[in-house]
């Protein structure tokens, strides 16, 4: 069983930097890819980044260029560091696992980027 606990979340001012941490504190055997969502106020959830186990990285646009996902697999832990952050970043964060047995989520992290 894939359990996710997230953490590095909470209020940063536009121009700023935060990582999140995910890790998989269950069985990490079988993981593809670990990576992030986010879902912002009154918006669909949508792809941040995603990294596999053989570190093929894929950003979204919107952070590409200002955004590194990285993994760890000794730690079973998937990283996002987030720099020039713009209030329109602010959002749910969701860690998300891409394994053969199935997808697994995280339950979310707030991310308020405001001055």
């Amino acid at each position: 069983q894939v359990q996710l606990v997230e953490s590095g979340g909470g209020l940063v001012q536009p121009g700023g930097s935060l990582r999140l941490s995910c890790t998989n504190t269950g069985n990490p055997f079988g993981i593809y890819v670990m990576g992030w969502y986010r879902q912002g106020p009154g918006k669909q959830r949508e792809l941040v980044a995603d990294i596999t186990t053989s570190r093929h990285t894929n950003y979204a646009d919107s952070v590409k260029g200002r955004s590194t996902i990285s993994i760890d697999t000794g730690k079973n832990t998937v990283y996002l560091e987030m720099n020039s952050l713009k209030p329109e970043d602010t959002a749910v964060y969701f860690c998300y696992v891409v394994a053969s047995r199935g997808n697994y989520w995280g339950q979310g992290i707030q991310v308020t980027v405001s001055s």
